[in-house]
């Protein structure tokens, strides 16, 4: 196994030794290099033999005397140096098979992939994970590595996943915990397969494994317009969201006087489904699950009520907008009020934009595109600026989901339209007109197809 190296940073080892991009690696101190936590730990040594193989097909093995994990310089243009790892189940729940067809490619991809629940906090399925795999996530200490687990009933889980050894797979789980492996779990909640007992069972075996795996999250099923030929899935109503959140409360009350963690939390969205307060922030553990939608609401009402409380300057008057999701709109709206009453010069007007694109049961802001926010808000008055969270584009572009850029929506609209990334106390001075302080939250939770949320 080869490895192209792209890039050489000016001043380091690897440029000192000439090594250039167009050279392949082949090995460090004998040993093959599968990918880059295998890079990560060969070259924590302070002695090293660098195989590589120049663009012209020359092997030139290197002798290398650094300081401990000084680093050699050399990118490989990929994060993990090797191709991310795609799912081989067909999930019941699966978002990506309800997207529509026509769009960008890599939309599709389904990754199910370990080292990227570690990098990226991606959630994984276990499924992927050969002996080798475990035994590299043990030896280099990978954690923690967020699990998608639904069920701990073999033979439902392998229904749920369609795919036969997904119960078996559960077995990683032991080993992982036996080895101090953080973990966290991931239930996606299938109203007449995984709640009920169902639920109450695996919320039970779970538990064995506190405190290596330290949180779980119970989230609802998402099903957009597009699930023709798939299996039949309907929305969690009011009163089961009411009877899930008894159980999760139930078990939260029974494990948290033991191991001083709740352990189990359902998402926002569920409370917000069953009308019922959000729980107060003691009871989220430090927010383990954050951008899996779980205490998100919770600590941006904190920050923004905070800051909102805070601020001693007098903003100059103006209107704006803002767009987001139907989910958080309730809460939002009761935001913003409580900010012009607090300021009575700015007026902001709310537009929760209903989703046409993926159906309307999609109610989170991330996956709201360009196109119904042109059609639903072509027309208002939307003062001088109109501000969207910035999830409801594509990481690292200014596009949407449905292919339209951000200058298109601006130029439909003819005005400003300004994505942001600030937490709630960063949205009070946005509105305000005052300078964002750096923020380390997101202010509504990213959507990647086959990524965290699978």
């Amino acid at each position: 196994m080869k490895h192209r190296i792209q890039a050489v940073r000016k001043g380091s080892i690897g440029d000192e030794l000439n090594i250039r991009p167009g050279d392949y690696l082949l090995a460090i101190g004998g040993r093959e290099v599968e990918d880059i936590f295998d890079y990560e730990f060969l070259c924590r040594e302070e002695y090293l033999e660098l195989l590589v193989e120049s663009a012209e097909g020359e092997a030139v093995l290197f002798e290398i005397e650094k300081e401990e994990d000084e680093d050699l310089g050399l990118d490989f243009g990929t994060g993990l140096m090797d191709e991310y790892r795609s799912c081989r189940n067909k999930c019941i729940f699966c978002f990506i098979d309800q997207m529509p067809p026509g769009m960008r490619e890599t939309l599709y991809f389904k990754d199910d992939d370990a080292r990227l629940s570690f990098l990226q906090g991606n959630y994984v399925t276990l499924t992927n994970l050969n002996d080798h795999d475990v035994e590299r996530i043990i030896q280099y200490h990978l954690s923690p590595i967020n699990i998608s687990v639904h069920t701990t009933d073999p033979e439902l889980r392998c229904k749920m996943l369609n795919n036969r050894f997904a119960g078996r797979s559960l077995q990683i789980l032991d080993k992982l915990a036996d080895h101090h492996i953080t973990m966290n779990g991931q239930i996606v909640l299938c109203p007449g397969y995984n709640d009920g007992a169902q639920l109450d069972k695996t919320i039970a075996d779970l538990s064995r494994y506190l405190p290596h795996m330290e949180s779980l999250s119970v989230v609802p099923v998402g099903l957009t317009k597009y699930r023709e030929g798939l299996a039949p899935l309907r929305l969690l109503t009011p009163e089961e969201a009411r009877e899930t959140i008894n159980l999760i409360e139930q078990w939260q009350q029974k494990l948290f006087p033991e191991h001083g963690l709740h352990f189990v939390h359902a998402s926002d969205e569920i409370y917000l489904k069953a009308g019922l307060p959000l729980p107060e922030e003691e009871r989220y553990d430090g927010y383990l699950q954050l951008e899996n939608g779980v205490g998100m609401l919770r600590l941006f009402m904190n920050q923004f009520r905070e800051e909102l409380a805070g601020i001693e300057a007098k903003p100059q008057a103006r209107q704006i907008s803002l767009a987001g999701g139907v989910l958080a709109a309730p809460v939002l709206q009761n935001l913003l009020e409580e900010f012009m009453a607090r300021f009575p010069g700015i007026k902001v007007r709310h537009f929760p934009i209903i989703n046409h694109f993926f159906g309307e049961s999609i109610t989170v802001a991330g996956l709201v595109t360009g196109r119904d926010l042109i059609d639903q808000l072509k027309g208002q008055d939307l003062g001088e600026i109109l501000y969207i969270p910035d999830t409801m584009l594509r990481m690292g572009e200014e596009v949407f989901l449905d292919d339209i850029s951000l200058s298109q929506v601006r130029e439909q609209l003819d005005l400003p339209v300004i994505p942001l990334s600030c937490d709630g106390a960063g949205l009070v001075r946005e509105l305000a007109g005052l300078e964002c302080k750096n923020s380390s939250q997101k202010l509504f939770r990213p959507y990647e197809p086959g990524g965290k949320n699978e």
